[in-house]
């Protein structure tokens, strides 16, 4: 796998960032680039997600109240958007974010808690380098040098922390697990694996970065796998470079399963 992944890597023209866990093990097998801090894209919704699920277990708050949408949240590419709706259930809103990457419903759920609690709470539990500090599509305020950022080992704590439920209860991090799972973007981790594997992931994208991560479920063994890429100027290329490299990672652990590796 490791001269695979080292060939694979050399040939990509845009800087590839890898972390792979066993979570059977409990063993980082693979990582290049871990520590490096980059534009998150979509992958910041989880970290969000999670924090909005921490807030309503902390509070008894529930995912039924509805929230309005307001006019200077709405932006494109978003189903919230495109239905022109004006309120929405957080269940809703934590789905699309999640599941479409919808834009709309992601400033939405930053209003909730505000971009300083968010931060407090990443930082509270451990990811020191993920910060959400512009809402979706407000890129005169990323010209101005205000980005979402994260790391690869930052997305692999934070994941690990999701497989064991140490950052929930049961119930909300089922809640979490389940709203990961039915993720509809499958252009990158999944692009080159024809089994029906289950994954709970996210996608993220910007014209210079493509990002898959997330947990990948087999039968006896578990593992994590987070693919980030930036400066990117082909995207496509970019997602195929995860989907294959995802691939190699995947047929490790199947083989470990079936006893041949």
């Amino acid at each position: 796998m490791h001269k695979q992944l080292d060939r694979i890597i050399a040939q990509c023209p845009y800087k590839v960032h890898v972390i792979v866990e066993d979570y059977k093990t409990n063993e980082i097998v693979w990582k290049i680039r871990a520590e490096k801090i980059f534009s998150s894209a979509s992958i910041i919704k989880v970290p969000i997600l999670i924090a909005i699920l921490a807030h309503l277990q902390k509070t008894n708050g529930s995912l039924n109240q509805v929230f309005k949408i307001a006019p200077e949240n709405m932006v494109d590419f978003s189903v919230i958007t495109e239905q022109k709706q004006i309120r929405a259930t957080l269940h809703e809103l934590l789905l699309w974010m999640t599941i479409t990457s919808d834009n709309t419903a992601t400033n939405v759920c930053i209003d909730l808690l505000g971009m300083d609690a968010f931060n407090d709470y990443f930082n509270e539990i451990g990811l020191h380098n993920t910060r959400v500090q512009r809402k979706m599509m407000d890129f005169e305020r990323q010209k101005l040098g205000f980005d979402n950022v994260t790391t690869a080992q930052d997305m692999q704590q934070l994941f690990r922390k999701i497989y064991r439920g140490t950052l929930l209860t049961s119930e909300w991090n089922a809640v979490a697990l389940d709203i990961l799972s039915k993720q509809r973007s499958h252009e990158s981790l999944k692009r080159y694996i024809a089994d029906d594997v289950k994954m709970a992931h996210k996608t993220g994208g910007l014209d210079t970065v493509d990002h898959d991560t997330g947990i990948v479920f087999l039968e006896v063994r578990d593992y994590f796998i987070g693919v980030f890429i930036t400066e990117v100027t082909d995207n496509d290329k970019a997602r195929q470079t995860i989907g294959a490299i995802s691939k190699i990672v995947y047929e490790h652990f199947t083989k470990q399963e079936e006893g041949t590796d």
